[in-house]
């Protein structure tokens, strides 16, 4: 396996998995074999001790009855301890000796080294390098009786145990890290298919990802991997939208300002020619501020969601027209006398919407238009004017369509306007003849409450 592989392997989130689980499985182990062998120690010392005291308290009235049998009556007490006869079994033989309260030895076992019991002369427990001592007093005679047992092999039974559990260990690692590697891979194999799919998508395809059977933490990813592809191919939508709107729409309007500047630059740039340029690049200029209108309703990426006074929108709005002389006497603003409910909405859009619905009946309608504010939460817009067939009410609603018998208007109005109420999550009614008239349109916004 070459070296650009074997970093492959180990940059692989399975790779990752199997190195972190093989270090807490044999972390954890360690702690538990640690945990096992203190245990075990401390048992190990604890049985010891007990058969030290068990055969301390057995034999010492038969070390007595030794150290009296070798001991002549009414001798004083030797200077060198007396050693007692050797046992049968020597490698199994008791370490003992008996002391005075003078600490002179008095009879020692033939198998005791000359340094075995280098211990204070005190009832209990003691340790020196290489035996721990047992010392326990006789209940009637100043005797004491001192048996020792060697410390390594109380080490060696330690060791036994710990390496019991650590060779295990050992050998069965690789066998986990190997199982650990072969199931992080087939559990991670959803989500190579996921990366795969990802993969795939591109600006000619963004139609949503479906893997079934993936785990929640994946799906959860899925979930938000589609949405964000829905958010991109509307993005695209809308740009694609723009760009044939723009074709479709600003094509006449450029041909027709190219050909009064033509026009005016051949008959020497006179007024009426400048005029219908002018005239012709103002309607462009308009035309371009509707596709972009369109493209923001279409986009909704800058719509928010505030509390909006539909009074105060109505009269902003009103406000801007009544600047032409032209509109005063024709637009009427109706407000209601009691406090209006606050509707829930993007002040800037639902101001573009109603502004491109009076411009609309300014247009079309051809005499006075009423701006109604009415609860709950509804603007009004109404003309009087022909008004539009029946059949032609859902049409009103789509792009470049226009009824008017001139072709004025550019189709958009109303589609900029549906738009943005689908947006808000509200509703436009189209009405002709408005309700109590004998003509005219009408057309009406129902947003939601705050």
């Amino acid at each position: 396996m070459s070296l650009n592989k074997l970093v492959a392997g180990r940059d692989t989130l399975a790779g990752r998995l199997t190195r972190t689980l093989i270090l807490w499985v044999g972390g954890v182990w360690l702690l538990c074999v640690f945990a096992v062998v203190w245990y075990v120690d401390r048992e190990i010392n604890h049985n010891f001790d007990n058969e030290m005291v068990e055969v301390s308290h057995r034999m010492f009235a038969m070390a007595v009855q030794e150290l009296e049998r070798l001991q002549q009556p009414g001798q004083e007490p030797p200077r060198e301890p007396l050693i007692a006869p050797k046992q049968l079994f020597s490698e199994d033989a008791v370490i003992y000796q008996i002391v005075d309260l003078h600490e002179h030895v008095l009879l020692r076992s033939a198998e005791a080294p000359a340094d075995t019991f280098d211990v204070p002369l005190a009832a209990g427990f003691a340790n020196n390098p290489s035996w721990r001592i047992y010392t326990v007093r006789h209940p009637a005679l100043g005797l004491f009786l001192q048996v020792a047992d060697p410390l390594d092999e109380r080490r060696h039974a330690l060791n036994r145990t710990l390496f019991g559990l650590i060779i295990p260990l050992g050998a069965v690692l690789p066998l986990l890290a190997l199982v650990l590697r072969n199931v992080a891979r087939a559990e991670l194999r959803a989500l190579q298919e996921l990366a795969g799919e990802i993969e795939k998508r591109s600006g000619a395809d963004l139609s949503p990802i479906a893997l079934p059977g993936l785990p929640r933490e994946l799906r959860t990813v899925g979930d938000h991997v589609n949405r964000l592809l829905e958010r991109l191919a509307h993005s695209l939508d809308v740009e694609r939208a723009l760009a044939a709107n723009a074709a479709h729409e600003l094509r006449t309007p450029l041909a027709a300002a190219r050909l009064r500047l033509q026009t005016a630059l051949e008959h020497d740039l006179q007024r009426n020619d400048v005029q219908a340029a002018l005239d012709a690049l103002r309607a462009l200029s308009h035309r371009t501020e509707k596709l972009l209108q369109l493209s923001r309703a279409e986009s909704g990426a800058s719509l928010t969601r505030t509390r909006v006074d539909l009074v105060q929108l109505a009269g902003a709005v009103a406000q801007d027209f009544w600047q032409d002389p032209r509109n005063t006497e024709r637009l009427v603003l109706k407000v209601p006398d009691s406090a209006m409910p606050l509707a829930l909405g993007d002040f800037d859009a639902l101001a573009i919407a109603l502004r491109n619905l009076v411009e609309n009946a300014l247009r079309y309608g051809g005499g006075r238009v009423v701006v109604e504010v009415m609860t709950p939460c509804t603007l009004a817009v109404r003309d009087f004017g022909p008004g539009v067939q029946p059949a032609q009410l859902e049409t009103l609603r789509e792009r470049h369509v226009r009824h008017s018998s001139d072709r004025a208007g550019y189709g958009l109005g109303i589609s900029i306007v549906g738009i943005i109420v689908e947006k808000h999550a509200a509703k436009l009614d189209l009405s002709s003849p408005p309700a109590g008239a004998a003509h005219g349109f009408e057309a009406r916004i129902v947003l939601q409450p705050a």
